[in-house]
């Protein structure tokens, strides 16, 4: 059997995929007026690069792969302009002890409930806020691994990091993160 051959219709992509292309980026992204700006952006680069749709994969499907393109390419820019200086605040810097925890600075342990409250809305809210005070390179990191799950080799690879810088911006990002929650919502 034959597999379908799919088709593009640029002149229904607003139509059709542009609220779809849309919440897909503000949950990565979590700014407004850039969603839009990378959807209008995605459009422009798939009009572009029509020729080279061979129509194995859905329209959305493709318009998504390019979405993704962008915003890895978002995130590589702000990492290119911020400067790639990381500040040793958690961790031991030198002798025997070091990357080994400061003791001061170890994060407090959770209450395996949390899990089951992330539902709960305000506590999105308070969440999402904590997220978006990380320092914009933990952010960044934590959003790409964490909430729309790059591949690590895919994130090092786009941001020019390696896999144990990775990890150690994931585990002070989670760590502010648990600081900013228990500071504004346990304590509530």
């Amino acid at each position: 059997m034959a597999q379908k051959k799919h088709t593009l219709n640029p002149d229904k992509w607003v139509q059709q995929h542009a609220d779809y292309l849309f919440n897909y980026t503000i949950g990565r992204i979590n700014n407004h007026d850039l969603a839009k700006d990378l959807v209008q952006e995605t459009f422009f680069a798939g009009l572009k690069a029509m020729d080279n749709f061979q129509g194995l994969a859905s329209e959305r499907t493709w318009l998504i792969s390019i979405l993704k393109r962008k915003i890895i390419d978002y995130y590589r820019k702000i990492n290119s302009i911020k400067g790639k200086a990381e500040v040793k605040m958690n961790f031991y810097s030198d002798g025997e002890r070091e990357g080994e925890w400061i003791e001061e600075r170890a994060p407090a342990n959770w209450n395996n409930e949390t899990d089951k409250n992330i539902e709960n809305k305000e506590l999105n809210l308070v969440l999402e806020k904590c997220i978006g005070n990380l320092p914009e390179k933990y952010e960044m990191v934590f959003r790409m691994k964490t909430i729309q799950q790059f591949e690590t080799e895919e994130i090092c690879k786009e941001l020019d990091i390696t896999s144990s810088n990775l990890w150690v911006i994931i585990h002070r990002a989670r760590t502010q993160l648990r600081k900013c929650m228990e500071d504004n919502w346990f304590k509530n």
